[in-house]
């Protein structure tokens, strides 16, 4: 792996020409223990496949920098890199400098974060998405906690950036499910996917419906924020808390009942999927299309 500033081993000097392909995966907040592990996982598979890529690593530090994100998209494209696998923080903001990439020649893959179709559409691009299908994901967690929660029952979400497709989708999955369990949703909120602005959200929610039932967090960071606000207002045991993501400091909750439960979108395997389409068009496949990628209930029943 190499990193945007340094220039790969593989380039021969005075010539264009590459030995094998660069491919660049661009993330969204690498202090996101889940982008860590996406980062993990992209890693171990470039060792494990040494001949036929070379991969470069970029993130940005918080998931609302969207700005930085285009800049680091744009480097890449200067760069000259064959392929960007990208985790977009945003549906529609990236959608620019994705089109100057494909422009350039550069394989462009989405994951994690759907792109907006509407955008795609209106710029004449068409980019496939490989990942999970969110909506499903939140909604068998959110069915997961309707069996603990009385019809009635009041319920808060927090989601991610309200601009993402992956964070409307994990909201609608959640509404689906409290509306099935008839459970009355009192509050949204957006806790931008980040832990110390759930903490505070939450603590908020709490103090304003002193009834609340459960918190169910679009993401394992808020969650974590969502559950030491409920600790702070003396509620454990009484407001249950979801997540999304199975990060490993969620699961040690989960086994601890701190948390009732997370969906695991396998991170580590995440970005590889995106790696193995980019590859896949590199090769002469010019019909790479969507393609689904699994997520999965995670309780306490799961971790035994």
């Amino acid at each position: 792996m190499t990193s945007c500033n340094e220039k790969p081993e593989h380039e021969v000097e005075g010539s264009s020409q590459k030995e094998k392909p660069e491919i660049a995966l661009v993330m969204k907040s690498l202090a996101n223990e889940f982008f860590k592990t996406m980062a993990d996982g992209a890693e171990d598979f470039e060792k494990e496949n040494s001949d036929r890529f070379s991969l470069i690593i970029n993130g940005i530090q918080n998931e609302t920098d969207l700005s930085q994100q285009v800049a680091l998209v744009e480097q890449m494209v200067a760069r000259g890199v064959d392929a960007i696998v990208i985790a977009p923080a945003d549906s529609k903001a990236l959608v620019p400098a994705l089109k100057k990439a494909q422009t350039a020649g550069i394989i462009v893959i989405n994951i994690d974060n759907k792109l907006d179709k509407d955008v795609l559409e209106k710029s004449e691009i068409q980019i496939p998405f490989v990942g999970p299908d969110n909506r499903e994901g939140a909604g068998k967690v959110g069915d997961a906690l309707a069996k603990s929660l009385s019809p009635g029952a009041k319920v808060a979400i927090l989601e991610g950036v309200p601009t993402a497709f992956n964070a409307q989708q994990r909201r609608t999955g959640f509404e689906d499910a409290m509306k099935t369990a008839q459970a009355e949703i009192v509050s949204v909120q957006s806790a931008s996917w980040e832990m110390a602005k759930a903490n505070s959200v939450s603590s908020s929610i709490l103090t304003e419906h002193p009834e609340l039932s459960a918190i169910l967090a679009s993401n394992d960071s808020m969650a974590l924020g969502a559950v030491a606000a409920v600790k702070a207002a003396g509620k454990e045991g009484e407001v249950l808390v979801v997540g999304f993501d199975n990060i490993s400091a969620v699961q040690a909750m989960i086994k601890e009942g701190r948390i009732f439960a997370t969906a695991d979108q396998h991170g580590d395997q995440l970005a590889v999927f995106g790696i193995e389409a980019a590859l896949s068009s590199l090769n002469g496949n010019t019909e790479v299309e969507d393609k689904r990628t699994p997520v999965d209930l995670i309780t306490s029943e799961t971790l035994k």
